[in-house]
């Protein structure tokens, strides 16, 4: 993993979780993925040029299965979506999704979203963030692997356009509490004190798990501040 230069950067803070593939994704793979996917390169990327049009981008970092990323694109058609994901079978089972709805505004990233972030997407250029349930490290010796910490939530505020927003989920609440108190740390933020889940984020497969175990789901959302960028 290339890390950015922050100080909460040097560790890995996903699990590679190995799935299989039926046929019907593997073919959506391999006859679908060149149109979908966010080309190879290392230079910052042309939003407007990859999408085709100058609509606002939110880029989700760990979009799963897709089932969420999907129906959000297909209910804001004038929103462009950056899905990051690391396993391939949530790769294509949401480029199968986007292929027999017929969804155009949705562009994929088989790897991290967090070095997507910070090596090719420019300042100022994000309408958004979303990071919904990401692993929450629950060990205390762990808890430097949560994605959400100091360095990378200054990262999202650099990369957000005016007023943008980040959009956390989680059914972890010690990790709800965390990313309250990091966000609200770093001044560039204001957050939104009510965090039940907004009517425009559809239930995700990892909340149908841990609503069944029992948890309660936190959505924490923040807006940059207009004056936070230097």
């Amino acid at each position: 993993m290339t890390s950015p230069a922050s100080p909460d950067a040097p560790v890995q803070s996903y699990k590679l979780r190995r799935g299989r593939m039926g046929v019907v994704r593997q073919e959506a793979l391999a006859e679908h993925l060149g149109r979908y996917e966010v080309p190879a390169g290392t230079g910052v990327l042309d939003l407007a040029a990859l999408f085709g049009d100058a609509n606002p981008v939110v880029l989700e970092i760990g979009s799963g299965m897709g089932d969420a990323t999907l129906a959000m694109a297909r209910d804001a058609p004038d929103v462009n979506v950056l899905a990051a994901e690391v396993h391939t079978p949530g790769i294509g089972a949401l480029l199968q999704g986007l292929v027999e709805h017929g969804v155009t505004n949705v562009r994929l990233l088989e790897g991290d979203g967090r070095t997507l972030l910070t090596e090719r997407i420019a300042p100022g250029s994000l309408a958004g963030v979303r990071v919904y349930f990401p692993d929450p490290w629950p060990k205390a010796r762990h808890h430097k692997r949560r994605l959400i910490g100091p360095g990378f939530v200054e990262l999202v505020a650099d990369r957000l356009a005016p007023g943008g927003t980040l959009h956390c989920a989680t059914d972890w609440e010690p990790y709800a509490e965390q990313m309250v108190e990091v966000i609200g740390a770093s001044g560039r933020f204001t957050l939104d004190p009510d965090r039940s889940r907004p009517a425009w984020r559809p239930v995700t497969r990892f909340e149908r798990r841990g609503l069944a175990l029992g948890h309660v789901v936190n959505d924490v959302l923040a807006t940059v501040r207009p004056t936070a960028r230097p």
